[in-house]
């Protein structure tokens, strides 16, 4: 679509261009037990400061992005000005929403989210800061959290402000769409990582939308930040005290193909400081990684737990 404004356009082009960017294969990983040693030495160096991606949470039945299995491969994300300017993108986005959203909030943490909460308590690492939405680390018990992109529990006006608990909101959703979930057939598989899932023109349409529950508009949104949308400055200061105060950066899960996670890396280069990264497809930040772990998440971390003594 094309939108009237200039600014507007442009930031919806660059959103564009950040969600198809292709990460391709830019360094050799290594070697394992190199890899599994390297990290555990840059941990007792010092707490590290965690960043987490989309990889983090698949075994927890959620996609990721950008994976052999990912999201893109069949879902384009919207962007902040679709859903801001056009009406007709902002309700098809709720009616998936709806759907999807109950399916993500029944995701439990797992073994890495778990292995994160020993990690804290051992003082191995100062806290976490996790691009995910999921809110799957703070059910976990990570008490140092960053939620760089937000969380799914809040819903929030765009005229005036009002912010509404989730579940709340969904409750009203279902009063006025009763029979709407029992007339669909949806599949943990199809959620994508920001919560919502595909569905057909027919369903959409079927969809009723709520309104705010102070000022009647019906453009709410997800207390997330989208694509083309600016992570919050106090939340992005929280970030970078974590990483001040750490003595190294260690990444899991991420592709890092967004500048809201790879400005970390760039960052902890910066000061100088090891950046560890475990992930099972190649990322952009690779070059610059001190040790790249190429491989699934969970095993990963279940060794990591055994080699610190804390399994």
């Amino acid at each position: 679509m094309a939108f009237h404004d200039a600014a507007v356009e442009l930031a919806h082009r660059s959103a564009l261009r950040s969600i198809a960017r292709v990460v391709s294969d830019t360094a050799v990983p290594t070697p394992p037990k190199k890899a599994l040693g390297g990290i555990v030495k840059q941990l007792r160096l010092g707490p590290a400061v965690v960043l987490t991606g989309a990889g983090v949470s698949t075994d927890s039945g959620i996609p990721d992005y950008r994976g052999p299995q990912g999201s893109l491969s069949r879902h384009r994300p919207m962007t902040y000005q679709e859903f801001r300017y056009d009406a007709a993108a902002s309700h098809r986005y709720w009616a998936r929403s709806f759907v999807g959203w109950r399916v993500m909030n029944q995701a439990q943490p797992n073994r890495t989210h778990h292995a994160l909460v020993e990690f804290e308590r051992a003082g191995l690492i100062n806290g976490v800061i996790t691009q995910n939405v999921d809110g799957l680390h703070k059910l976990a018990g990570t008490q140092s959290l960053v939620p760089l992109h937000g969380d799914m529990e809040s819903v929030m006006c765009l005229e005036c402000g009002q912010v509404e608990d989730r579940r709340a909101f969904d409750i009203r959703l279902d009063e006025l769409n009763p029979g709407y979930l029992d007339s669909l057939l949806v599949s943990a598989d199809m959620v994508n990582p920001d919560g919502d899932v595909t569905l057909d023109d027919a369903a959409v349409a079927r969809f009723r939308m709520v309104g705010c529950i102070r000022c009647g508009s019906k453009l709410l949104k997800p207390d997330v930040v989208y694509f083309g949308e600016s992570v919050p400055t106090a939340r992005k200061e929280h970030a970078y005290k974590l990483l001040d105060a750490a003595a190294s950066l260690l990444v899991a899960g991420s592709s890092l193909a967004v500048m809201s996670g790879m400005r970390f890396v760039l960052e902890a280069r910066k000061q100088d400081k090891p950046v560890a990264i475990i992930n099972g497809g190649p990322g952009c930040a690779d070059t610059r990684a001190t040790t790249l772990w190429r491989t699934q998440v969970g095993p990963a971390f279940d060794e990591l737990l055994d080699a610190l003594d804390l399994s």
